[in-house]
């Protein structure tokens, strides 16, 4: 199975830039044609939060659009720029979506379990995964414990060294390891929220954020104040999974690039 991950694409109306800079309908854009481009193509796409920038349900409208070429099913969870009531709206056609309350749920139908969890604290930057979602989370690994299992939200439950974004980290972390420590078929855990590239072990098993299709967030891994994006090349996550051998990630760059070019020629290596 391989599964595709898009995350903070940070969509705004319509001829509206982010941060007065960036066209992130266009970087979605150009991340769709690449998925669609990919050979295999992903069987399912996970779009991991921040999917737009303001909540605004034009955002989402706009989003659906340039969401819409994929043939293969999209599943969307909400990050904190995310507002629950307008995707629900927009969105009302997927059908996996809750018509109330958290927008968390389970995907049983592929060959790799899906759960997406909702992490959204309406007006903040953090997230939280309270007593609530955590023993909701706790029901439903527990109704297929062998079977294995990918988690996706937004909010990554570590911290990561870029000390801005820790602060709006998710809260009450530790109740949710204590869950997944308990369940040994969780194959792993795929965030947002930090536009990058990052992994770590957590609790046994492997957590992984993923970068934006559109502008990164500045690797500092100093304690201060400054926070701010960069345009390093746009990128989604591949994340590829086989029974018995497990999950494996790949970085996956949107963009032009030469090459490929051969490292052998009549058999021998090019030097």
């Amino acid at each position: 199975m391989l599964i595709a991950q898009i995350s903070d694409t940070h969509i705004k109306p319509e001829g509206r830039l982010a941060y007065e800079r960036i066209d992130t309908a266009w970087h979605l854009g150009r991340c769709v044609e690449h998925l669609l481009a990919l050979d295999p193509r992903p069987d399912v796409v996970l779009a991991t939060g921040d999917l737009v920038d303001a909540g605004l349900a034009e955002e989402y409208r706009l989003l659906a659009r340039l969401l819409a070429p994929l043939p293969m099913p999209v599943y969307l969870i909400p990050g904190n720029h995310d507002a629950r009531e307008p995707l629900r709206e927009v969105f009302a056609h997927h059908r996996y979506l809750p018509r109330s309350g958290f927008l968390h749920y389970v995907i049983d139908e592929h060959p790799l379990r899906l759960i997406g969890l909702d992490t959204l604290v309406p007006g903040e930057g953090g997230g939280v995964m309270d007593e609530e979602r955590v023993r909701w989370l706790d029901a439903k690994l527990g109704e297929a414990p062998g079977r294995p299992t990918l988690i996706f939200m937004h909010h990554p439950p570590f911290r990561t060294g870029i000390d801005r974004m820790d602060r709006q980290g998710l809260a009450n972390a530790e109740a949710m390891g204590n869950v997944i420590a308990q369940h040994s078929a969780i194959e792993g855990i795929v965030c947002g929220h930090l536009h990058r590239p990052i992994h770590t072990r957590w609790q046994g098993t492997v957590v992984t954020t993923a970068p934006s299709p559109a502008h990164q967030v500045a690797l500092d891994l100093d304690k201060g104040e400054k926070l701010g994006w960069v345009m390093e090349p746009p990128a989604c996550l591949l994340h590829a999974w086989r029974a018995g051998a497990g999950l494996v990630t790949h970085t996956s760059y949107v963009g032009e690039f030469s090459g490929p070019y051969p490292f052998y020629k009549a058999g021998k290596l090019i030097d």
